[in-house]
């Protein structure tokens, strides 16, 4: 999907969202960071100056969200991807613990996306550019780590890595030990070797 058809599909108004530059963002940020209920308890003179509306700032999100994406991807992108088991288990563990860690308040936006999708059908188109993304570039990382791939590994990929981020974004204690999530290292090499057996170590 080109960036056009993706700003199409969240349904981004150019005029609205693009136009207040730094404050957008601002705000957006603020929203990524407390939620988007948030947008109700704001008054008149900061966020509901750029968002008139909670559907308004939903695609503001979005939109922002798809930005922060389309650039860590073009980055992923331009470097060298891991060329072995081993390696791509380190790269898979640097990304969850950016989910915990530095990037949690960027990511934590993309659940609360979701989870707007479920309540009301309108709002299910906003995460999805970022979401069916992911299927094809865990595809490419597992071939260029020399593992067999094909969708269905892809797919197993993505979802095991999608759903360990409600319990990193949490922080849990209990339920991160019980998903292996205390060793993202160990999580990660255990997540390949299930879904891509070393055939040299297979019985």
């Amino acid at each position: 999907m080109d960036a056009v058809g993706a700003d199409d599909e969240v349904g981004v108004e150019r005029g609205r969202v693009d136009e207040p530059g730094a404050g957008r963002d601002l705000r957006v940020a603020e929203s990524e960071q407390f939620g988007v209920e948030g947008v109700e308890e704001v008054g008149p003179g900061t966020t509901k100056n750029y968002f008139p509306s909670r559907d308004a700032l939903l695609r503001g999100v979005a939109a922002h969200c798809l930005e922060q994406y389309r650039s860590r991807s073009a980055a992923l992108a331009g470097a060298v991807p891991p060329v072995d088991r081993a390696g791509l288990a380190g790269f898979l563990a640097a990304l969850l613990r950016d989910v915990a860690g530095p990037g949690r308040a960027r990511v934590l936006a993309y659940p609360e996306l979701q989870v707007e999708a479920a309540r009301r059908p309108w709002p299910a188109a906003l995460p999805a550019p970022i979401g069916a993304s992911d299927f094809a570039a865990h595809g490419h990382l597992l071939g260029a780590a020399g593992l067999p791939g094909g969708p269905g590994r892809a797919r197993a990929l993505t979802l095991a890595l999608h759903g360990s981020i409600p319990h990193l974004l949490a922080g849990a204690p209990n339920p991160l030990a019980a998903a292996g999530l205390d060793d993202l290292e160990g999580f990660t090499r255990g997540l390949l070797d299930s879904i891509c057996p070393d055939e040299q170590e297979a019985p």
